[in-house]
């Protein structure tokens, strides 16, 4: 079972952003460690500190809520519905929680099924626990900060009593307990775009609508949307890096972010990439490790290839190499590397006595 985040800061399935807040606010400041230093319940409010904080980021940013109503903290953390990249969360002074997202629509032509909606881009991972009590303490407006005992930046501690906006703020920042200085977004946010093994030797077209913050003349924050589509080349590999330039949050004065999608290979059923080479295993009997044997493997664009032997004994171990039917090798259109084919050999469980004597008689013949 997942984490339960309605339960962790007690509010019901239907909680508005106020509710929310006010369940944040009473919770984040039960558990924050501060208040808990030297205690025996230092490890429990850290963790406890940690879920409220988790679970109000969560249930704040609407798009990451529905995924954790429809799928559970499982489905939210592997990526079925979408996600952030790294800053994602409270990334930036003045931005509201969400950060670009990425949905995948579509896939199109050349290797491999598509899918709409929801499509398993990079699951969700909380933010710093202390950027979120940070950023929502400072807008809180009096936050009750009676009983906190602080050992922050500025001195050896003290005891906060909120009465308005500015004072809290300013007694948070001098106690390291809330805003701490300006920190902008990163340039450009990274996202994996998952591939098959199929997509990487065929090439494919992904297209993906990406959900960005802008600012407008005034200074106001607003979200639009936008589809992405990013033509695979046969042949790239796990790591290569597409960049779309301004295309994520725009930062203000500093412009829009990059968007970087890093392509990351999918595990195959029974091929495995090794370089520009592809490997696969192949079980014979022992009969067909002796007397010869042919097969048949699919290729990654659905050729069936054939592969014989009639001439020598294979040993367990054996490892054979098929030239050109490896994967495209991107910076040289038209060459492949090879395929690898391993032999593992399946012995007989057991043999009669007359089929053990006929075997050594043959054996010993030769």
């Amino acid at each position: 079972m997942g984490k339960d985040y309605y339960a962790l800061l007690g509010v019901g399935k239907g909680a508005t952003e106020d509710e929310l807040k006010k369940a944040y606010r009473k919770m984040a400041l039960k558990w924050h460690p501060d208040k808990h230093k030297g205690d025996k319940n230092k490890d429990v409010a850290e963790k406890n500190f940690k879920e409220v904080s988790e679970a109000y980021e969560v249930l704040s940013d609407p798009n990451k809520r529905e995924i954790y109503d429809r799928y559970g903290e499982e489905g939210l953390k592997t990526g079925m519905g979408g996600g952030g990249g790294p800053d994602a969360g409270f990334g930036g002074a003045g931005f509201p929680p969400g950060g670009t997202t990425f949905t995948f629509t579509s896939n199109g032509m050349g290797g491999g099924g598509g899918g709409g909606g929801f499509g398993g881009f990079g699951g969700f991972k909380p933010s710093n626990p202390e950027d979120i009590f940070a950023q929502l303490f400072s807008n809180f407006g009096g936050a009750d900060m009676e009983g906190i005992h602080f050992g922050g930046r500025h001195g050896a501690g003290g005891r906060g009593h909120g009465h308005g906006h500015r004072q809290a703020q300013a007694q948070a920042q001098g106690h390291g307990f809330g805003p701490r200085p300006h920190r902008t977004q990163p340039k450009e946010v990274s996202q994996q775009l998952p591939c098959t093994l199929e997509e990487l030797y065929n090439g494919t077209t992904k297209k993906l609508k990406v959900k960005r913050r802008v600012r407008d003349a005034m200074g106001g924050i607003s979200t639009s949307e936008k589809i992405l589509q990013i033509t695979v080349k046969p042949g790239w590999k796990a790591g290569t890096k597409i960049r779309f330039a301004g295309e994520g949050d725009d930062l203000g004065g500093d412009g829009a972010q990059d968007i970087v999608f890093v392509i990351e290979e999918k595990p195959h059923s029974s091929m495995k990439r090794v370089g520009d080479d592809l490997s696969v295993s192949m079980e014979l009997s022992l009969v067909e490790a002796l007397t010869g044997f042919k097969r048949t493997i699919t290729t990654l664009d659905g050729r069936s290839l054939n592969i014989e032997n009639r001439s020598t004994v294979v040993n367990p171990g054996q490892q054979n190499r098929v030239i050109g039917e490896g994967m495209p090798i991107s910076k040289q259109p038209g060459k492949k590397g090879d395929l690898l084919v391993t032999y593992s050999v399946k012995f007989p469980y057991s043999l009669s006595a007359e089929q053990k004597e006929q075997i050594k008689n043959i054996l010993e013949n030769k």
